[in-house]
């Protein structure tokens, strides 16, 4: 597989880069990216990616467009209301690049139906509002070495994991290895656009340094950002011996 006269005229900004160059815009070409929930933190995380240079996709969302996404869910518009979320990301995505390949699964991820979804991809973005389903695409990607981003928004607060499932690698349950009693949605608290852009570029950009090659500092720890205050904390997650994912 190469770079088309057309991709390298596309790209030329991001090849220019030495960290990137041709070869790594072929590996952004050859990569496989699965996005769990298509909504505030997906959709930047698809447009982002999509103009990137990713050319496969998978998008897993079994909600439809609602009027109260339109502020924050940057893929979709008035027309889409009503509409599969899943259906509505492939065709947007096929305007930005019509040689994008993209499998939608208008599914509700759960424990018996995510070994199945994930298995054709290497890097995996949960953009999903639940934690519970949180805690399943961890310890699934846990079992099959899948590459895991994890994004999760509140009011004015942006919380970014990256899990690689090295040897030493973390995970989310070493972190909270229970799901709190009551988790709000952020459509309950309250969430600006702008934080989950800013996360969904965020991780868009980690996740595009990790395929180039290029180290990333998030891995095994969590990116706290407070964008009222413009506080950026980044903490160390460690192993946990007492992790039952590990054992």
């Amino acid at each position: 597989m190469s770079l088309t006269v057309d991709e390298i005229e596309r790209y030329k900004g991001q090849i220019n880069l030495k960290k990137i160059n041709i070869q790594g815009q072929l590996k952004l070409k050859k990569e496989k990216i699965l996005i769990i929930g298509a909504g505030g933190i997906g959709s930047p995380c698809a447009l982002f990616l999509a103009r990137s240079g990713i050319t496969n996709f998978g998008i897993v969302d079994f909600d439809k467009v609602a009027k109260s996404n339109l502020h924050r869910q940057v893929l979709f518009d008035q027309k889409d209301i009503g509409k599969h979320k899943a259906e509505v990301t492939k065709k947007k995505l096929k305007l930005i690049n019509k040689k994008i390949n993209i499998k939608i699964f208008k599914k509700k991820i759960n424990a018996k139906n995510i070994k199945s979804i994930i298995k054709n991809y290497n890097y995996i973005i949960d953009g999903t509002d639940n934690f519970l389903s949180k805690l399943v695409i961890n310890d699934e990607c846990i079992k099959n070495k899948k590459k895991l981003f994890i994004g999760s928004v509140s009011k004015f607060d942006a919380h970014i994991f990256f899990f690689d499932f090295s040897k030493k690698s973390a995970c989310l349950k070493c972190f909270m290895p229970k799901a709190p009693n009551i988790s709000p949605s952020c459509q309950d608290e309250g969430i600006l656009g702008t934080v989950t852009g800013s996360a969904g570029a965020i991780i868009s950009n980690e996740l595009i340094k990790n395929i180039a090659g290029i180290k990333s500092n998030l891995k095994n720890h969590i990116l706290i950002i407070n964008f009222e205050t413009l506080n950026f904390r980044k903490v160390k997650i460690n192993k946990s011996q007492k992790c039952k994912v590990h054992g």
